[in-house]
């Protein structure tokens, strides 16, 4: 299953993303953890030091080896150098699932253990000096948006992204790439704004959206979300000991956590089983397609000097029986 976590900046989303993390671990559930934000902090809200979180390998500086892999053999793809972030998947590409081994992970991945059990934890990149005036941060996103394109998920084990903030996630087809997004959102007026953001443009691809307010100290708070967010307000979440005790690095075992708060974590992990069984395959198949050629016709043809139309498999599905059939070596 994959999961997204959104938000404004400053919203919690990454402090709940960890959390969500630590609880499907602490399950024993298999997980992949990635930071996608901008602001690279998901490695030390998993407790890796300052030192630990800076060696996490970049995803974007080794995009020509991931698109090099999921290539594979597939006739529609002439060469690495001719994927786009949206290059989807066709006959002879390799897919990644979530568990096993592959250079994807060999090269991107880093395992961190938790109280109860342990995740891989891959991450983007930061936004170096050397990046300003000649790169945007959508070319390192796009590192995973092709992951998860190439992506073959199951019941019971779980991709979770913490994304970059704000409405910046809708500059590619990245946001119809999930099962769920849970969008981290505060009690205020800016708070709401950037839900409000994600719903009119998440309405038109059928994105399962939930809200998840943060910093809700009582019932005005608790009602200011209800009337402002309806229905999609799921459950909310107050203050932590535990997590303000994390982020002065004095760590606390992950069982001490509130109880008020393991329920919150729980409730999501319900909403994620439930989306389980409205997985449309052929759907996501399709969004990832008219995303690509939108992109195509927009800068990538342009830019690879190829018709990158022609690399969409027509008869291709990406699902669950795609990792049946044996993938090139």
């Amino acid at each position: 299953m994959k999961i997204a976590f959104v938000g404004k900046g400053g919203s919690g989303k990454t402090t709940l993303s960890s959390l969500f993390i630590r609880h499907l671990a602490a399950t024993r559930a298999p997980v992949v953890a990635v930071d996608a934000d901008i602001n690279q902090h998901l490695g030390a809200a998993l407790g890796l030091d300052d030192a630990e979180a800076a060696a996490l390998p970049a995803m974007g500086a080794h995009l020509p080896l991931i698109k090099d892999y999921l290539r594979g053999t597939n006739p529609r793809i002439a060469s690495a150098d001719t994927m786009i972030k949206t290059t989807p998947p066709g006959e002879g590409s390799r897919l990644l699932t979530i568990g096993g081994s592959n250079p994807v992970y060999e090269a991107c991945a880093r395992t961190v253990r938790l109280d109860d059990g342990a995740v891989r934890l891959m991450a983007t990149g930061p936004f170096t000096e050397s990046d300003l005036g000649v790169a945007c941060y959508h070319s390192k996103v796009g590192a995973v948006e092709l992951c998860l394109n190439h992506l073959v998920d199951g019941r019971d084990e779980f991709l979770v992204v913490d994304m970059t903030a704000g409405s910046d996630s809708f500059a590619s087809g990245m946001f119809t790439r999930f099962d769920m997004t849970f969008l981290v959102a505060e009690p205020t007026r800016k708070g709401v704004a950037v839900y409000r953001q994600y719903k009119e443009y998440a309405r038109d691809f059928g994105v399962a959206l939930r809200v998840v307010g943060n910093k809700v100290q009582g019932p005005d708070d608790l009602a200011f979300l209800s009337a402002e967010v309806g229905d999609d307000l799921l459950v909310t979440v107050g203050h932590s000991d535990w997590v303000r005790a994390m982020e002065k690095g004095r760590a606390r075992p992950f069982a001490e956590l509130e109880e008020s708060n393991r329920q919150a974590l729980r409730t999501l992990r319900e909403e994620v089983d439930a989306a389980y069984e409205r997985r449309d395959w052929q759907r996501y198949t399709r969004q990832m397609v008219h995303f690509h050629l939108r992109n195509a016709a927009s800068w990538g043809n342009e830019r690879t000097g190829v018709d990158l139309a022609a690399q969409v498999d027509p008869a291709f599905v990406l699902d669950e029986r795609s990792v049946a059939t044996p993938q090139p070596a």
